[in-house]
């Protein structure tokens, strides 16, 4: 009975503590397994979206938005605190030079106001994807990464693949691993540098490559592989500055093919071009019939950039004098002295020499940069 007597007791002791100043206390819920998780979790990393069009946004009966596209793909929340922005809605083709420098310019500021921000996506259209990224990949001099992608097929066809190279590009925008590679171009789960990536097909989903030196890296389902990074000068170690540069000046571009006439290079010269830019046949042969041409560029003092039509391959710069004093090589007779592009394409060259020209008209200078970039 006593031993009772104590139990209840305490039972009463424990009621009575219970309670404090007549109000009965309140005993925290328990805290969920999920809701401890969620609090232990790191911040997702941060991921700017400029979206200027394309065909990753050409749907049937209006063109999706920048907003749009981002709430299409589910998936980017568990990978990236995504942002969207819309700088254009407009075929590739349609873009302006006066708006790749302001889409440099856009990317340097968010870059600069957003010490934090991990890195940007750029959405394009794939006809001229490959020359917008190889103008940032040497405008915009900021070591986090930048990535450009687009879509073979618009939202309303059977296989659109926009929204998988979305998640892709993002996941590789927020990878630690992709900083300092330069500008990226990821399609298809693979990732390209921008200075040696092409389109190869005008149709086939599988149609950007590095012809010669090969991808990058890849994005797989566990995790984004890289395997090599980007050379020559880029990004941060590139020596122009988008925001000293008021306007591009005129490149033109022309092949070699028999019979083509060089009235066309004197034409484009008079019409205002500063520069211009030779797809040559094989590794460097031109067409007997456009000495008039190269001849003029001479005479008015345009320099003329060498690549190759063949789509790979190098183009060897000159050689250099033998001895001081001796004069640098001037090619046949009637040639302008030419600016080897190494294995730049035609289209690229013309965007480093745009870039080039706002700096120098020396052809030893622009020699340099086409060595080092």
């Amino acid at each position: 009975m006593r031993k009772r007597s104590i139990a209840l007791m305490l039972c009463l002791l424990a009621g009575a503590a219970s309670v404090v100043h007549g109000q009965a206390a309140t005993m925290a819920p328990p805290v969920s397994a999920s809701a401890q998780a969620t609090a232990q979790a790191p911040a997702l990393p941060r991921v700017r979206l400029v979206a200027t069009g394309g065909t990753i946004s050409n749907r049937r009966g209006g063109r999706l938005t920048a907003d749009e596209i981002v709430v299409s793909v589910p998936a980017l929340a568990e990978v990236a605190d995504v942002e969207a922005e819309q700088f254009a809605n407009v075929a590739s083709s349609q873009l302006t030079l006066e708006q790749w420098l302001d889409i440099a310019r856009r990317i340097e500021q968010l870059f600069r106001e957003d010490p934090q921000l991990a890195g940007v996506v750029v959405t394009s259209g794939t006809d001229t994807l490959e020359e917008l990224a190889y103008f940032l990949h040497l405008t915009v001099r900021d070591r986090r990464p930048v990535v450009v992608t687009g879509s073979m097929r618009n939202p309303s066809q059977v296989g659109y693949e926009g929204q998988a190279n979305l998640l892709a590009s993002v996941r590789v925008a927020a990878d630690a691993g992709a900083a300092g590679r330069g500008v990226l171009v990821v399609l298809n789960d693979e990732i390209n540098g921008a200075r040696d990536v092409t389109k190869t097909d005008a149709l086939r989903l599988h149609t950007f490559a590095s012809r010669t030196f090969g991808a990058l890296g890849v994005v797989d389902t566990d995790r984004v592989v890289f395997r090599r990074t980007a050379e020559g000068r880029h990004t941060t170690a590139s020596e122009f500055d988008v925001a000293a540069i008021t306007a591009l000046p005129r490149v033109d571009v022309f092949m070699v093919y028999q019979g083509a006439p060089g009235d066309l290079m004197k034409a484009a010269i008079d019409f205002g071009a500063k520069g211009l830019v030779i797809a040559t046949a094989g590794a460097g042969a031109t067409s007997g019939t456009q000495g008039e041409g190269f001849a003029y560029a001479r005479e008015k003092g345009v320099p003329v950039v060498a690549t190759t039509r063949t789509g790979s391959g190098r183009i060897a710069g000159p050689r250099r004098p033998a001895g001081p004093g001796a004069a640098a090589p001037q090619g046949p007779p009637g040639m302008a002295p030419r600016i080897a592009a190494g294995d730049l394409s035609a289209v690229k060259a013309r965007i480093l020499l745009m870039l080039a020209l706002t700096k120098t008209s020396d052809s030893a200078d622009l020699q340099r940069m086409f060595s080092e970039y």
